[in-house]
This record gives structure tokens, sequence and C-alpha cells, in this order.
């Protein structure tokens, strides 16, 4: 279960996008509204549902909020039909780049995505182009005060994780995709309520990027996410922490 400092790498870069989205509460209920129509509205028995929630929680969303687009899903009277759809494709310096949306606008979102690509050094490819570039798994993620990193690692052993990162912002903790919901609950049961459990996509090897080049990749990661169909963007570059301060700086 040795750390793997080029997830880390990627995930440190996510979480300052992260830091910087204006309309995750948008993403956070068309998330909790498709997790609800696709399933039971109870979370025990909804493992989708459960993980949507917990993400808004840690985004601070208000309770009345996340009750009323479960209502809306469940109801499935909210107007709007999303969809599922992954774009993948190629940004600057050969970065391999994969986006999960839901969409209620199939022509709409390919149309934004794929002029996102071309302004910002890229292009957008087929289904299938780079996403044999990734693994999907489970990520859960807790606050660094929650345990040592001997115990989380000891914890998420016994709960059946594959990987654990730990670090001075808090713990990682990686689980086969399938094993998502048996190892948060595992972990719950002896530590609480995680910060976030979802899937995410971990790419198999990464490619070097310069800093020119990282640059615009990161610009174009920026427009990608901060659109509202947009669910999740990942990619397999590998860019130096020092050069990825100046940038976020």
């Amino acid at each position: 279960m040795a750390g793997h400092s080029q997830f880390k790498n990627i995930m440190y870069r996510k979480g300052a996008q992260d830091a910087k989205r204006a309309k995750v509460f948008t993403k956070l209920i068309r998330e909790l509204t498709v997790a609800a129509r696709s399933g039971l509205p109870d979370p025990e028995m909804n493992p989708r549902l459960r993980s949507a929630i917990m993400a808004a929680r840690s985004a601070n969303m208000p309770k009345d909020n996340i009750e009323r687009a479960i209502k809306r899903g469940a109801g499935g009277d909210d107007g709007a039909n999303y969809e599922e759809v992954r774009y993948e494709g190629y940004g600057p310096g050969g970065v391999a780049v994969m986006v999960e949306a839901l969409t209620d606008n199939r022509n709409r979102t390919a149309s934004e995505i794929r002029a996102a690509f071309s302004r910002h050094g890229g292009n957008l490819g087929e289904t299938g182009s780079v996403g044999f570039m990734f693994e999907q798994l489970g990520l859960i993620k807790y606050e660094a005060s929650v345990a040592s990193a001997d115990d989380m690692f000891e914890a998420a052993l016994e709960a059946g994780a594959t990987d654990v990162e730990s670090s001075d912002t808090g713990h990682d903790i990686v689980c086969a995709s399938t094993d998502l919901g048996a190892v948060r609950d595992a972990l719950e049961n002896n530590l609480g309520t995680p910060d976030s459990a979802r899937l995410e996509w971990r790419p198999r090897s990464t490619v070097p990027v310069n800093e020119d080049d990282a640059t615009t990749l990161f610009k174009l990661l920026d427009v990608l996410d901060d659109n509202d169909d947009v669910q999740q963007v990942s990619a397999n570059f590998d860019v130096p922490d020092d050069v990825i301060e100046r940038l976020n700086a």
C-alpha cells in the first residue's frame, strides 16, 4: 500500500480547482437529482445518492437544498432529463483528458467541450481514444485530524483499501471501484463520516509536462471544470509540485 506521488500530484491540482468553483452547488444539485432518480431516494439503499449527499454536505450545501434536489429526482418532475456522457481527448503536451458530464442537451455540451479543447491547444477524440489509459477506483477522503498516518493505514487496510496517502492536508484512501461502498462503510463505523467518497479515474501512466504546456493545460482544465454540465475532469499529466504552486499562486 505504498503511496503514489503521481496520483497525489493530480489530486493536488484537482483540489486547487475545486476550491475555485463558483458553480459547485449547480453541479452537486444535478448529481443529487440524477442519483435519486437512478435508484431509491433512501441513501442507505442507494450508494450513489449517499456519496452525492456526502459531497453536498462537505461543500456546506443547506439541508433544504439537498432535500429538494432528492425530491425532484425521486419524483421525476424537475423538467430535465440528464444523460451521463463521457468525452475523451488530448490536451497540450499530449496529456490525455477525460470529461464526465451530466447534460440535458448533448449537442450543446459536445459543442462547448470541443471548443474548449480547440481553444487551448488540444483536440477532442472519439469515445475510447484515451479511456484505456485510466482505471476507475474509489477514493475516500478524511481530514488529517481524524487519525494519525499509521492509524489510518491500519484502519484502511482492515477495511479492504488498496492504498493510502496521508499528508498534512488529509488522508486519501484508495480502493477498487466495486469496493467503495463496503470500504466507506467500514471506515465510517471506525472513524466517522468521511469528507467525501466517490469514484475517480486514475491514470495508468503519466505524461511529463513542461511549464509552458502546463500553463495552457491548466487553463483548459479550468474551462472544462467551470462548465455547468461537467461533473469531473481527469488528466494524466505529471507536473513538478513547484511548478504547480507557481501557477496556482
